[in-house]
């Protein structure tokens, strides 16, 4: 894929969940070779919006794009790979087990299993029923299945939330490892000191996109120093605005 074409394309997207709008016109894009943060507090729509993502969200109106067709898609089964924020792993399978499985699923080859364990540090415990994990470990045993077939697309809900420094360092280098060979990255966080990892930061509030822009671009803008700073001021503007 070109660096410059459109990986996720996602245009006045609503989603309405019961008497709440979830999503409110929601429009933005995303390019390969990119990791894109979605940061805002928890409850502001950031894991509505990954599920209309990736096809299993109902929209109310709204375009959802990925890799040039509509969400959910079965042509994106291979190309996209999803992390949702309750690990999606068999519990009475090993890590192994449970990556050869989706393997066989996604008809990938065998050898990815010894891949994507390497990728998450898990090969000293990939003989280990995921039952027996902690719960970080199990996270990233959903990350090493979304990795399989090295997806076009990989979009991670809050993937680092309790885990410790080091681990979370560690996964954001290889977010941006996976970033350059290509793959559009897109990580939702509520934690703001993640954001400055970020190449491009969506930050999101009460189902609205307050900013759509480079950690840099939303400090000079903002006349401000760090990205929580930056996000009170656009809710001031915002509140001012209403």
């Amino acid at each position: 894929m070109m660096k410059n074409a459109t990986v996720v394309d996602v245009t006045d997207l609503v989603v309405q969940r019961g008497r709440v709008r979830a999503i409110d016109g929601v429009t933005f894009s995303t390019r390969p070779g990119e990791v894109t943060g979605l940061l805002g507090p928890s409850g502001c729509g950031k894991s509505t919006l990954m599920r209309a993502l990736v096809g299993v969200q109902i929209v109310q109106s709204g375009t959802v794009e990925v890799l040039g067709l509509p969400a959910g898609d079965k042509r994106l089964r291979d190309r996209v790979g999803y992390v949702t924020q309750a690990p999606s792993v068999y519990d009475d399978l090993t890590v192994a087990e449970n990556l050869r499985f989706f393997a066989r699923v996604l008809g990938v080859p065998a050898t990815e299993v010894d891949r994507c364990v390497e990728a998450v540090d898990l090969t000293s415990r990939c003989d280990h029923v995921v039952s027996r994990l902690s719960g970080g470990q199990r996270s990233r045993a959903s990350l090493a299945v979304a990795l399989l077939g090295s997806p076009e697309l990989l979009v991670l809900d809050e993937p680092t939330v309790g885990l410790d420094p080091v681990l979370r360092r560690d996964l954001w280098a290889m977010f941006h490892r996976l970033a350059d060979e290509g793959t559009a990255v897109l990580v939702s966080s509520h934690v703001m000191d993640e954001a400055e990892r970020c190449d491009r930061l969506l930050l999101m509030r009460e189902g609205r996109l307050l900013a759509n822009d480079t950690p840099r671009t939303l400090l000079d803008q903002t006349s401000t120093e760090d990205v929580e700073d930056a996000f009170l001021t656009l809710v001031d503007q915002a509140g001012a605005a209403a």
